[in-house]
């Protein structure tokens, strides 16, 4: 889940991701019901009048009237009688489609691209440059005391031989174990597997053959990655058993680099949210909260020192909202920098591949080792990755949001109506503690976000002021919602999506039957309007290399449908004095951890330019060290 606005009734209102999308799906389809409406009326017709015949349901007339009447178009008479064999016949190719019973990994006929027409791509793959050897000292009696270390501060440990691959894992696999109970971060241990490739590097190594930084590295990989003889469950209800034949390219490529995979991490049910069909994840810094989502298990295991590095994956925010809630290091990868063969499709225009870690530079060495096409995954790019630690980033020009670091203001008191109940009465004034509330935790953070300019300014960065394009993009929002409507086409249709957990109006079962109603018209619409975004974000990096923005807000969904990078920073801790967290946790606000609990900071950069984003990111990881700073687990 994530936290974000859109303007509703000329209010901004803050809203989860689950609530986001729903609204965002149902304002798009305002004024363009008409098709999705008529085929579900000719639907309803078919189970309740002609289920025994078992004869395609006709679309008649007066459904037609029906279905005008929904969508605001009111059609003349003559106009339905003239549409009505049109409509029955395309009715008809719904049924052949669907008879074909297309799985997830069937990607659509269509790819999106977001590098706008003329822009160049640096194809060049050059060597990684890590950075210089960090200072190791002699191995500890306890060896817990590395679990919270950087993957470049344990890769030295276990190149110069001072901890074997072997106890590095067998200590990470114990942490999991210790700490799953209470964080509920892990959906299968791949236990097995994990010894025997910590044995392999063990023998590479003291061979000579060091495979370089990830070599012998336990990490743990989000349940949607297809995994070779263990479940691969998408965290949903319905799919515990599911298994694939072939492991997702992502983890091959792991493979290849020597790491070792410990565990599949929870997400929320078919990526979304933090709770899965076996509970809900917890934040390591406050086991009473969610640990936010849907990369939750990847985002927990990595803040609670439990794998050296996770890999997670974000459509809207999954790998930001997190992040931000545990205290993690992301990287939301550039769209199309990482092939996602294996991976469970949601959005194919928007889903993307990325590492959650402890530090920077371990994003970045771990995106080397997964980035570039596969020959499978036809939105893989040929895009060069070239990962420098000496790189000068004195020499980029950085921007900021400048609107996103105001104060904002508090919402309105809602007029009571004139005959108000004395049950009305008290749940408009909760409501009104409950908005009140929300805008002190913002005003409380928004603290942080003032110092990370001011940090930054001290670092010697001229900051520029920069605006996001003025685009509804709220509004495009329903292109994910439709995408993953036609992703789980056959989970609806079989009545199957009863059996995940979440039956919310938020939840996927409801969006999914929201977005049968989203005409393709418009969805075609939706994306021209994207491409608009698409032209205009690039407008604002022909100004500047990398923006300095809050986590939340807008940017996140601009982003998300322009395929530009993240990069997610822990800022800090919120002190004694923060306000105190709602006592219930519903998911809608990653603010709400309350005293000692992490704030975030992001930056965002330009498309394929993840390597001048992660040596900026890094600039200011090294000046603050809040990455450093860890949760104190019982």
């Amino acid at each position: 889940m994530l936290t974000s606005s859109i303007l509703l009734a000329g209010s901004i209102m803050p809203l989860d991701r689950r609530r986001f999308l729903a609204v965002c799906s149902t304002a798009g389809l305002t004024g363009t019901l008409l098709p999705g409406a008529l085929y579900t009326l000719a639907v309803q017709a078919e189970q309740q009048g002609n289920e025994a015949a078992k004869t395609p349901p006709q679309i008649t007339n007066e459904m037609l009237e029906a279905a005008a009447a929904i969508a605001g178009e009111p059609l003349t008479a003559e106009q339905r009688t003239m549409m009505l064999d049109g409509l029955n016949q395309q009715r008809k190719s719904y049924d052949a489609i669907r008879a074909l019973h297309i799985p997830n990994s069937i990607a659509p006929a269509i790819v999106f691209d977001p590098v706008p027409a003329g822009a160049v791509i640096e194809t060049e793959r050059r060597p990684m440059r890590v950075s210089k050897a960090p200072t190791i000292t002699k191995l500890p009696s306890n060896l817990e005391e590395l679990a919270f270390l950087s993957a470049r501060e344990l890769a030295e440990y276990v190149r110069r031989k001072r901890v074997s691959s072997t106890a590095l894992t067998e200590m990470y696999l114990a942490r999991l174990k210790r700490y799953d109970p209470m964080l509920h971060f892990v959906v299968t241990l791949t236990e097995e597997r994990a010894i025997t490739q910590a044995r392999e590097a063990d023998r590479e190594i003291a061979t000579g053959k060091y495979r370089g930084p990830l070599h012998g590295l336990p990490w743990g990989a989000k349940d949607l990655l297809a995994v070779k003889g263990y479940p691969t469950t998408w965290g949903a209800g319905g799919f515990e058993h599911q298994s694939f034949e072939e492991d997702a390219t992502v983890v091959k490529r792991l493979d290849s680099a020597g790491a070792v995979l410990v565990a599949k991490t929870t997400l929320g049910a078919l990526a979304m949210g933090d709770k899965w069909f076996g509970g809900r994840t917890r934040n390591p810094w406050n086991p009473k909260q969610g640990s936010s989502g849907s990369s939750a298990g990847s985002a927990s295991s990595v803040a609670a020192g439990c794998v050296a590095f996770a890999i997670g994956s974000e459509t809207l925010g999954s790998i930001s909202s997190p992040s931000t809630r545990c205290g993690a290091t992301g990287l939301r990868p550039t769209f199309g920098f990482v092939p996602r063969t294996g991976a469970m499709a949601l959005s194919w225009t928007m889903d993307k591949l990325g590492p959650l870690c402890r530090a920077v530079e371990d994003c970045a060495i771990v995106l080397d080792a997964i980035h570039g096409p596969d020959g499978k995954d036809v939105a893989a790019r040929n895009a060069g990755f070239a990962w420098n630690a000496e790189f000068d980033w004195r020499t980029l020009r950085v921007g900021y949001l400048k609107d996103a670091f105001q104060a904002s203001h508090p919402e309105e008191a809602t007029k009571p109506p004139a005959s108000e109940t004395e049950t009305e009465k008290k749940k408009r004034l909760a409501a009104e503690r409950d908005r009140a509330a929300a805008h002190a935790r913002r005003e409380y953070d928004r603290r942080y976000d003032q110092a990370a300019l001011e940090k930054l300014r001290a670092m010697g960065v001229d900051l520029k002021p920069v605006a996001l394009p003025k685009l509804p993009y709220g509004d495009m929002s329903p292109l994910l919602t439709a995408e993953a409507a036609a992703a789980f086409d056959d989970l609806t249709i079989s009545g199957r999506d009863r059996l995940l957990t979440e039956q919310s109006a938020d939840d996927w079962p409801n969006l999914f039957r929201v977005s049968r109603l989203y005409p393709a018209v418009e969805y075609i619409q939706g994306n021209r309007a994207r491409t608009l975004a698409i032209q205009q974000m690039a407008a604002v990096f022909q100004e500047v290399d990398v923006i300095v923005t809050p986590s939340g807000g807008d940017q996140l969904v601009a982003t998300n449908l322009t395929g530009h990078p993240a990069m997610i920073v822990p800022n800090g801790i919120r002190g004694s004095d923060a306000p105190v967290p709602p006592k219930v946790d519903d998911g809608e606000d990653d603010s709400i951890g309350g005293p000692g609990t992490p704030v975030s900071l992001t930056f965002l950069g330009g498309l394929y330019q993840d390597a001048k984003l992660c040596a900026f990111a890094r600039a200011y990881q090294e000046a603050t060290g809040f990455e450093k700073i860890h949760p104190k687990l019982g």
